[in-house]
């Protein structure tokens, strides 16, 4: 413009693909936090690798999970057997990837039903006041004073009707998801609820609410977008607890039936060779101790990259 002059003699006018440029979406920009989170970085390199390797591994190392060979009882690890074999010469490599499966599906649906169970009661009572709150609270506090362990041995008293519907292994993995996220919902639910009970008072949903947006709306379109972050952190962090609370189960002899190798069940296999065989409690461990750390460290990254106000 005619008679403008710059703010200082050093300074340039911006462009509009500078402009442009400088403009990034919130995706992009959390993006942009998240890799600057090493540890969560390569977190999910191992987390990755787990995954990718319990998928493709039948493929590439196709040997049966259930072949006895009794002239390889508990051999080290070797060529021939890379993570060695158990008493009854089986390959544990092969019985590893199989039961990664089962581990990370078991907690990946755990996540997803505790993740449901929680956002839904958080949210009513977030938008409720009352005894609707009151009462849901009332439900939430009771289920996380109850002791997790004993209730997990209610597994027992439906298995057979499920096994009998599903199959053995489809009625036990259903069981355990069910049983697994229904003592997990009650962090998220609380989560939820001090989200929804900040968010209910914003101006854009006061806005909403005077355009006639109906209480649905009002959750569905405005509050649980914005309270999406710290919820998935959660759920993060739920899946650990999921594949512990699995592994707990399998070695306590309580999970899946002994002919189906979770990770968990080859501790319980492995207690008693820790002497002669220590190799084949060292794999499903150390298997279960990656999982859970990198899951944790990738919750730490999601959980500063979805808050603006930290600064890494």
């Amino acid at each position: 413009m005619a008679g403008s002059t710059l703010a200082s003699p050093s300074a340039e006018p911006v462009s509009g693909a500078a402009q442009t440029s400088a403009a990034t979406s919130p995706g992009r920009e959390t993006w942009k936090r998240f890799r600057r989170h090493k540890l969560a970085m390569a977190s999910s390199f191992v987390l990755g690798t787990m995954i990718l390797g319990v998928i493709v591994g039948p493929w590439l190392w196709p040997v049966p999970i259930n072949e006895i060979d009794f002239s390889a009882q508990l051999q080290t690890p070797s060529l021939k057997h890379p993570f060695g074999t158990d008493d009854l010469g089986q390959d544990l490599l092969a019985r590893m990837i199989y039961g990664g499966r089962i581990s990370l599906a078991v907690g990946l649906a755990a996540m997803v039903v505790a993740t449901f169970v929680g956002i839904l009661i958080g949210a009513i009572a977030g938008m409720s006041r009352g005894y609707v709150d009151n009462f849901l609270m009332w439900v939430t506090d009771l289920f996380l004073s109850l002791p997790q362990l004993p209730l997990l041995l209610v597994i027992y008293f439906f298995r057979e009707q499920l096994k009998a519907v599903f199959g053995v292994e489809g009625g036990v993995f259903i069981l355990i998801v069910i049983v697994i996220g229904g003592l997990k919902w009650m962090p998220v639910a609380r989560l939820v609820r001090a989200q929804f009970m900040s968010l209910r008072e914003k101006e854009f949903v006061e806005a909403a609410r005077a355009h006639g947006a109906t209480k649905f709306r009002q959750m569905v379109h405005h509050i649980l977008p914005n309270a999406i972050g710290p919820v998935i952190v959660a759920a993060t962090i739920e899946v650990s607890s999921a594949i512990i609370a699995e592994s707990t189960l399998s070695f306590l002899g309580l999970g899946f039936p002994p002919d189906i190798p979770t990770w968990g069940r080859l501790l319980f296999d492995a207690k008693d060779h820790l002497d002669s065989a220590p190799h084949w409690a060292l794999f499903p461990g150390a298997a279960i101790f990656l999982t859970v750390l990198s899951i944790n460290f990738i919750g730490d990254g999601l959980r500063d990259a979805l808050d603006p106000r930290r600064v890494i």
